[in-house]
């Protein structure tokens, strides 16, 4: 198989210009080479594909049926060649990619929409592959080359990623409007003692932040369910009446779901872009990750 290099396509350029016109003297014309030189590459072409390819008179040039051979396949060589630097190019100036990024549910569902909505606001070719997954399972994707960004809660343990803390987030105590804590000012953390709670997932990353606060103050939820995502959850609070612990990112997505004031009692999570160590970022990837670091990201709190 012919491994082309830059020499060899400026060849096959060169014979499909005389192809295309017939004639040695408007082809070096028209691509701007003088007619000796545009000879010797037809010559250096011949010589190291060891074919003759033209047939010189006084009409002009004319393909041998060996030249026909090598003039189609160079068509199809070229134009692959030519498609290839045109995607590049679209991938440097951000005309077109992809990012692939993953992060948990509070990230996918309140912290990335409006950043990628923004991004693809100024770049509306790129694509976004989002995955929704726990903290741990996205720092793997991270460390595999799965994807390539995550927005993930501090900290992670036992990996090699560079980490780019963005936002700090508040973990708040939500409850149905007409429950009997939501009149009150202010409610001491021990009321908590005994109360339901909808909790998030054994082993989440926010139900171990959540879970070593309140033991640390002494108090022990009583989680009679369990739920993957803060939509979820809300809507379960609403629908039950139990309580829950959620980052304030999505307390207002529910109107019959308000914040409840806890004395003694502030709860934070640090949420960070992840990439890989020494790993390369797609050109789009590379720009969305700058722009979250420069203030993509806001906390609403």
């Amino acid at each position: 198989m012919l491994k082309l290099h830059l020499m060899d396509m400026l060849l096959l350029r060169s014979l499909l210009a005389v192809a295309d016109t017939g004639n040695i003297t408007e082809a070096a014309q028209r691509i701007n080479v003088s007619q000796p030189a545009l000879s010797r590459r037809i010559q250096n072409l011949e010589e190291f594909l060891g074919a003759e390819l033209l047939v010189r008179g006084r009409q002009g040039a004319e393909l041998t049926e060996i030249g026909r051979l090598v003039a189609a396949e160079a068509r199809v060589l070229i134009g692959r060649y030519d498609q290839m630097r045109e995607q590049v190019s679209a991938h440097q100036t951000l005309e077109r990619g992809t990012v692939r990024i993953g992060g948990g549910a509070t990230a996918v569902s309140f912290v990335l929409p409006e950043a990628i909505a923004a991004f693809q606001a100024d770049y509306p070719g790129i694509r976004f592959q989002l995955k929704e997954a726990g903290s741990s399972e996205v720092a793997e994707d991270v460390v595999s080359g799965r994807l390539e960004l995550g927005l993930v809660t501090l900290p992670l343990q036992g990996r090699d990623l560079d980490v780019l803390p963005l936002i700090t987030d508040r973990i708040v105590l939500v409850g149905r409007s007409d429950h009997p804590l939501s009149a009150k000012a202010c409610v001491e953390i021990q009321a908590l003692s005994g109360l339901a709670f909808v909790g998030f997932e054994a082993g989440s990353a926010i139900r171990h932040i959540i879970d070593g606060a309140l033991r640390e103050a002494g108090v022990e939820m009583n989680v009679v369910m369990e739920l993957r995502s803060i939509p979820a959850i809300l809507r379960m609070v609403a629908t039950t009446g139990n309580l829950a612990f959620v980052s304030s990112l999505g307390v207002n997505s529910q109107s019959e779901v308000q914040e409840i004031p806890v004395s003694g009692l502030a709860i934070e999570r640090q949420l960070a872009v992840i990439t890989k160590p020494g790993g390369s970022l797609s050109p789009a990837a590379k720009e969305f990750a700058k722009r979250l670091r420069d203030g993509g990201l806001k906390a609403h709190c």
